[in-house]
């Protein structure tokens, strides 16, 4: 698809070229040399034992929107992509035909998406790739299973499949080779993450060419994020190279790492325990081990956790890589091993002991090291360093921290992401926009990046702004729930219930017990009237979450209006309890109110007081206490 969009894109549109670089480079590698990068990323530049960091599981979302918008911008009005045997695609491509068909208004693209046959001959000369090799005619011999071969081994029909099985084991492999060649002369695009390492296991050599092949769409696709190709790929590639070899181990832990990302974790476990019962090398064992403890402690559902065990498997890792006998790689893998323990220690609520296990981790990098090398991982160690002082109230630290990071990597995004969000905290919100804005800028759409910057604009009293933000966090990604909780509660305070009510469904669909919601939906029922409706809505969101001020603070205003003034001051109070100091003045002021209701007026000259000492600019505080 983007074969056919990107040529003439670059003479009729340079600027949206120019603005997808990233996600045209990802997925069509073969469009490189068309298409510039202004900003490399330190990743680009590194030897592969230097790289890593993986992509979150995310990143193939964020491509296919950045492919998306491209198409968008590009693509004639009223086209039509028809695409074959979806059955047969892997996760990104039907990630991406799912966001082009939820994204794309149909009178600009239709998306025909076809399973288990050919295409409608309707569509048929109006799509935007190359049409299929049409079905041969010919007799079922020889011929026929080549040109099974020469589909790639896409061809279903069952007489053409019988024909290519027929054939004695070398016959195939040498037609698997000959076709491997024809596509490395032709230049096909793309054929080196998909048909040539296909062919080249299937060929006369698949433990040398095949696992080439097979390693150089791995390499590519961890580092483009594609998570699912890399768990088929390497797990092919363990098929046919030797147990316990340098590219056997690396198969293996690419494998790991991608199916620990996907939440594939047993298949992970396996792999892990696979290795430890293979091999006797040192690092390997190390290295399991390290990723035994993250399966662990990365777990994305906190209740499934194991941090005793996770303690365990990374002291084993530490404890290895404190013998290795080469000193720089002593110092990258122990510095490397004791930052995974700081992650455990952090879980653990020992904050102290994580930033402790961080800087010895630098300190090792900083002596042992070779100046230029490993230069990622000192940036990773820099930026965790950035979070803990942060979390200690160190700001100043941190935030040298944080620009030490983005130096060594200014083309990365994450960490402005990380560094907006201090900067944001310590009122320093011009600083935390540029960040945002930077990230959003360096990144396919980042969700992320947006919903903080609807944050931040929401701070700034800059509603329809901040409306825009969420919109767009939503449109990028209809799962991501706090973005609809914020513009429900937006939408709520400017009075348009109807725009509310629906995000609060929407929100409900993807967590229906989740009590921010069902506190919007009690403000929502309020502004109209429903008084024992929002009562519920409010019960609701307490039952879920006893701590959530706003809905102690919306049901007492709520109490009061309806006539139960004791009810209200009840409510409020516990609202003030649970309430920072900017949110405390009103809080009691409003009790002040309910409190005169029922005649207590020395108790409501005492919250006046108090609520012009926290904020004695305020008129209503001023003229109440005045009165």
């Amino acid at each position: 698809m983007l074969r056919a969009l990107v040529p003439g894109a670059l003479a009729r549109h340079p600027g949206e070229v120019a603005a997808r670089h990233i996600e045209i480079r990802s997925v069509a590698p073969d469009l490189r040399e068309l298409v510039p990068v202004p900003d490399e990323t330190l990743d680009a530049r590194l030897a592969e034992d230097e790289r890593i960091l993986v992509p979150a599981p995310r990143r193939s979302l964020r491509l296919a929107n950045g492919i998306t918008e491209f198409v968008r911008a590009c693509a004639p009005r009223r086209s039509v992509l028809v695409v074959e045997n979806v059955h047969e695609a892997d996760a990104t491509d039907r990630e991406l035909l799912i966001v082009l068909a939820r994204r794309i208004d149909p009178e600009l693209l239709t998306v025909v998406a076809c399973a288990g046959g050919p295409a409608p001959e309707a569509f048929r000369g109006r799509t935007a790739y190359a049409p299929p090799v049409p079905e041969p005619d010919l007799a079922f011999g020889a011929e026929a299973a080549r040109a099974y071969v020469d589909s790639d081994g896409s061809e279903d029909d069952p007489r053409i499949v019988a024909a290519y099985e027929a054939l004695d084991p070398g016959e195939r492999a040498a037609l698997h080779d000959r076709r491997a060649e024809e596509l490395i002369r032709n230049g096909e695009p793309g054929a080196e993450l998909g048909a040539i390492p296909y062919h080249r296991e299937h060929g006369g050599d698949p433990g040398g060419a095949g696992a080439a092949a097979l390693w150089a769409a791995v390499d590519h696709c961890v580092t483009e994020g594609f998570l699912d190709a890399v768990a088929d790929l390497g797990m092919r590639g363990l098929a046919v190279v030797a147990e316990d070899s340098d590219l056997w181990w690396r198969f293996l832990q690419r494998t790991a790492t991608a199916m620990a990302g996907l939440g594939r974790h047993d298949e992970a476990w396996r792999l892990w325990n696979r290795a430890r019962r293979v091999s006797t090398k040192p690092a390997v064992h190390a290295a399991a081990a390290y990723g035994s403890a993250m399966l662990d402690a990365r777990h994305p559902d906190p209740a499934q956790r194991d941090l005793d065990r996770a303690m365990g498997w990374i002291n084993t890792a530490i404890a290895i890589s404190t013998l290795l006998p080469d000193r720089a790689d002593r110092a990258f893998k122990l510095g490397f091993d004791r930052n995974g323990r700081a992650l455990i220690e952090l879980r653990l609520g020992r904050p102290e002991a994580a930033l402790e296990l961080v800087e010895s981790a630098i300190d090792l990098a900083v002596r042992d090291l070779p100046p230029g090398r490993h230069l990622q991982h000192r940036m990773v160690l820099l930026a965790n360093r950035a979070q803990l002082l942060a979390g200690r109230g160190q700001t100043k630290e941190a935030l040298e921290d944080y620009n030490a990071a983005i130096a060594l990597d200014p083309a990365f995004p994450d960490y402005y992401l990380e560094r907006g969000n201090l900067l944001f905290r310590l009122g320093m919100l011009d600083g935390a926009l540029n960040d945002y804005e930077a990230a959003i800028r360096l990144s396919p759409p980042l969700p992320e990046a947006y919903y903080n910057r609807a944050e931040l604009r929401i701070a700034l009293g800059e509603q329809d702004a901040a409306l825009a933000d969420l919109g767009r966090v939503i449109e990028l990604d209809p799962g991501y729930l706090d973005a609809y909780i914020n513009r429900a509660g937006l939408w709520a305070m400017a009075g348009r219930p109807a725009e509310a009510r629906a995000d609060v469904t929407a929100g409900f669909a993807i967590d229906p017990r989740n009590a921010h919601l069902w506190s919007v939906l009690g403000q929502v029922e309020t502004a109209e009237g429903n008084h024992e409706e929002a009562e519920r809505a409010f019960g609701e969101a307490l039952r879920a979450d006893p701590g959530l001020g706003t809905a102690w603070a919306n049901r007492g205003i709520l109490r009061f209006e309806a006539g139960d003034a004791a009810g209200a001051v009840a409510d409020l109070s516990r609202a003030i309890e649970l309430a920072d100091a900017e949110e405390r003045a009103g809080l009691l002021f409003n009790r002040a109110t309910a409190l005169r209701a029922l005649g207590r007026e020395q108790e409501a000259a005492a919250d006046l007081r108090l609520a012009f000492d926290l904020d004695p600019e305020d008129p209503d505080i001023r003229e109440a206490l005045g009165r």
